[in-house]
């Protein structure tokens, strides 16, 4: 039962959120005193916040999932748990996400998470992704916040670096999402979400993600030359966004789609991996 209540949080997504989060904790913590403990509480709070969101996810889209090969057997379409009391247990995650925060962060990184919570579950998961292309814009925004509350559990203030952070991840999550939509589509098709390459075609879809790719690319330049981070930062981005960049901008038809969009999921994975890691390795002394 335990094992099957963890698996409606997600891990997976809390995992992947947890990694942008350390990132902003990281590159806040260039300038500003921070803590291997209120790294734990940050991301602990997160975590909660993040897992209450996918439970709710998990509640309210299983019409949609019982459409889908990848979802038709999560545990809440089977009825193998209590809708009721995934509910209970969402909003008992989402005090005890919301209390750590505040309690051992600071207000400003609580309400930012909330609100972050609130595009998802309202305007992500219960409005846009069902009725609008447009659907996986709002979810970035989103998908940006935990990077944000990582950098405000340290500073606890907004900055003109932290919102380079924030609009870095947002453009991030476009391709990336469009890229699982594209070698997913049939599902995407059956359950009836208009995500852009259903609704404009796979051409369309390339354009768009190329169109990320490019200005993530000019945000990460730009976080090097207004932000804080080192020469390392530089060299491990340039790498990466030129290797994304090569993926994304390769031939791409209705013959090779499938592969080209795995492809450019799997680099998207590698960026937002090696930008958090190297943000972290600047923060250790070189005398080490």
């Amino acid at each position: 039962m335990i094992k099957g209540y963890l698996s409606i949080t997600k891990p997976g997504i809390i995992i992947g959120n947890l990694i942008s989060t350390a990132a902003g904790f990281f590159l806040a913590a260039k300038t500003e005193a921070a803590t291997p403990l209120l790294l734990l509480y940050a991301m602990s709070g997160v975590a909660l916040v993040i897992a209450s969101g996918c439970v709710i996810n998990n509640i309210f889209d299983r019409d949609i999932d019982r459409k889908m090969s990848r979802t038709r057997e999560r545990l809440l379409v089977r009825g193998e748990i209590n809708i009721d009391h995934a509910f209970i247990f969402a909003i008992i995650l989402l005090i005890s996400g919301t209390a750590l925060l505040y309690l051992q962060t600071n207000p400003l990184t609580t309400v930012i998470v909330l609100l972050g919570y609130i595009f998802y579950v309202f305007f992500y998961t219960m409005w846009y992704k069902r009725t609008s292309v447009y659907g996986t814009l709002v979810g970035s925004i989103s998908g940006a916040v935990p990077p944000l509350a990582g950098y405000l559990a340290v500073t606890n203030y907004i900055s003109p670096e932290s919102l380079l952070l924030f609009a870095l991840f947002c453009l991030w999550q476009m391709p990336h999402s469009y890229a699982i939509a594209m070698f997913r589509m049939q599902d995407y098709r059956q359950a009836g979400i208009p995500v852009l390459p259903v609704v404009s075609g796979i051409k369309k879809a390339r354009q768009h993600m190329m169109a990320y790719v490019a200005a993530f690319n000019a945000v990460a330049l730009g976080l090097y030359l207004a932000g804080n981070t080192g020469y390392e930062y530089l060299v491990v981005a340039a790498v990466v966004c030129f290797m994304w960049t090569r993926v994304t901008f390769r031939k791409m038809d209705s013959d090779n789609y499938e592969g080209w969009s795995r492809q450019v999921f799997k680099m998207s994975l590698v960026v937002v991996m090696s930008l958090s890691t190297v943000l972290g390795v600047e923060l250790i002394p070189l005398s080490l």
